[in-house]
């Protein structure tokens, strides 16, 4: 089998509604659609994506750069790709569009052969679990107001989450902890309560709002300080009694294991777009295993299901919506979790 195609497509999905977190206003999601064909009929998906569709022109370029140097070759050879690759974005660099750009041909690559095998990859990787923990991600924004907050959050709870998400990130203290206080009281305490700054604090006013925010049972405290205060978030852990998640901007296994090393993590949260795919979320979650860390992933909630489920520290999956016009089939929730399902491949397809 030999890969003879690299295709791609460029969409944009409109949000429900414009949205702000602490460091974005977002009103879509641009995505470039990635196909790779084989000379044997099978071919591979995958998708990156960015805020408001902002530089999606040079995603798609570095991919279809990158993909000319996979044409003739056989997608099994993951680990051969994954390599090459990484070799050949050497004097651009190991961040940023490169990564995204190998990310997006080591899924569909990945993507082939299980479709090639007729498995489900999560079968291919070794299954451990046939549903995964997830936690309702699509809403609780920090430009809503406290009503609004807590109605949507209720909806999630009626929709059969055991877990939601609140970005927080105000200028004041009081007002991040009243949109906590609204969340948890609409959902009760046997819900449980993620919170996300987005990057919003430096350490010592994270740690304050943190040690105020002990009587809410806070599941976690995503991205308390800048991604590249690693040392700071190292801080903010060490202080309070709430665990840190972070990791979700971080690049590669490399990214990870400083913050395993720097013990900046309670959660580690690999995004399969930055993470570097299939390939490297793997070595990831294996570090954070060897280091007794927990991990979930970022984002990408259709296709990080299959590697969740063969993944045994793997505690959840985000569930964001945004993706969901791309595909022909639906994600299941039931009883709180997130079905595997048993679909050849990622088990999702581009309509």
């Amino acid at each position: 089998m030999r890969i003879v195609a690299v295709e791609t497509r460029l969409v944009e999905l409109p949000l429900p509604r414009p949205i702000g977190t602490a460091i974005h206003a977002i009103r879509s999601v641009g995505c470039v659609l990635v196909t790779l064909r084989t000379d044997d009929g099978i071919a591979g998906e995958s998708f990156v994506f960015t805020i408001n569709g902002a530089r999606l022109a040079a995603f798609d370029e570095m991919i279809r750069g990158l993909g000319e140097l996979i044409v003739g070759r056989d997608p099994h050879d993951t680990g051969a790709i994954w390599s090459d690759l990484w070799m050949e974005v050497n004097p651009t660099g190991h961040a940023g569009v490169t990564i995204a750009a190998m990310s997006s041909l080591d899924v569909a690559c990945w993507d082939i052969v299980g479709r090639a095998a007729d498995l489900p990859l999560s079968k291919v990787f070794g299954a451990c679990r046939d549903s995964v923990d997830t936690y309702a991600s699509s809403g609780l924004w920090l430009d809503a107001s406290l009503s609004d907050i807590a109605e949507e959050a209720t909806c999630f709870v009626e929709q059969g989450f055991t877990a939601v998400k609140l970005r927080i990130g105000n200028d004041t203290v009081i007002a991040d902890i009243e949109r906590v206080r609204a969340v948890r009281s609409a959902i009760g305490d046997d819900v449980r309560l993620l919170i996300d700054a987005n990057q919003k604090f430096v350490p010592k006013d994270a740690i304050r709002l943190g040690r105020r925010l002990d009587e809410f049972d806070i599941t976690w405290f995503e991205e308390p300080v800048a991604v590249h205060d690693v040392r700071g978030c190292a801080e903010v852990r060490a202080a309070l009694d709430i665990p840190i998640a972070t990791g979700e901007t971080e690049f590669t296994s490399r990214g990870i294991k400083q913050l395993l090393d720097q013990r900046a993590a309670d959660i580690v949260m690999p995004d399969l777009q930055r993470i570097g795919g299939y390939t490297e979320f793997r070595r990831s979650a294996a570090l954070a295993a060897a280091d007794d860390t927990p991990v979930s992933s970022h984002f990408f909630t259709e296709h990080s299901l299959c590697v969740a489920a063969a993944t045994p520290n793997c505690i959840s999956v985000e569930h964001v919506d945004w993706f969901a016009p791309l595909f022909a089939e639906s994600v299941e929730l039931r009883d709180g979790r997130l079905v595997v399902p048993n679909r050849p491949g990622t088990c999702f397809t581009f309509r």
